[in-house]
């Protein structure tokens, strides 16, 4: 797929293949629509228990960017969103982000965008008597990811199969972000991760 036609593919209403399980996933449900209608795209939704409890989501626009002016207006919007349908039981924080340099490829598209450098994937269940590889991104075929792995041979793996699937930060992964932001196709790429701590998200005593 040339330049063009991956931009092109790499639309708000591109699907995730690699999507959460459980709690988060009920959140996704209710984020993803939201930021759909101000342009963003969702990337991951994470549940910790730092802060008794921190919900950090990650989004982008289709060319990767996400600005602290973008987490603010994402974070007032979802916050009464996530009030209403009440995902949480107790309080929560809300925290917006980029997904950053080394981020998390959950679209067809973003492996595409990021051909030839390294990647770790988990895969759900096993594949060849494993579940955890790492190697470079070969290519995509459909919606499988050919890797080459680090011992040299190339595996296919199904990407909607994958439970996590994230680039290695590399000397070369920083240099390509970086001329792709002076080139103008990736504004977020000279700043590898915008973050924003929402003032919204519910809490209480």
């Amino acid at each position: 797929m040339n330049e063009t036609n991956m931009h092109l593919h790499s639309t708000v209403d591109e699907p995730r293949l690699v999507a959460e399980t459980g709690l988060p996933a009920r959140i996704a449900v209710i984020a993803e629509p939201v930021l759909a209608d101000f342009g963003y795209r969702l990337v991951r939704v994470h549940v910790s228990g730092r802060d008794g409890c921190t919900v950090q989501i990650m989004a982008e626009r289709p060319d990767g960017s996400f600005t602290i002016d973008d987490c603010e207006a994402a974070s007032r919007a979802l916050s009464p969103a996530l009030d209403v349908d009440d995902p949480i039981h107790g309080g929560y924080r809300l925290e917006l982000s980029s997904p950053g340099i080394d981020r998390p490829l959950v679209r067809r598209s973003d492996f595409e965008r990021h051909l030839g450098h390294e990647v770790k994937i988990e895969m759900a269940a096993m594949i060849e008597g494993r579940k955890r590889f790492r190697g470079k991104i070969a290519g995509v075929e459909g919606n499988e990811a050919a890797i080459q792995l680090n011992e040299g041979q190339i595996v296919k793996l199904p990407i909607a199969e994958m439970a996590d699937a994230k680039l290695v930060l590399t000397d070369a992964l920083i240099a390509e972000s970086l001329k792709r932001g002076k080139r103008g196709e990736d504004p977020s790429a000279s700043q590898p991760h915008q973050q924003k701590p929402a003032d919204h998200g519910r809490t209480h005593a």
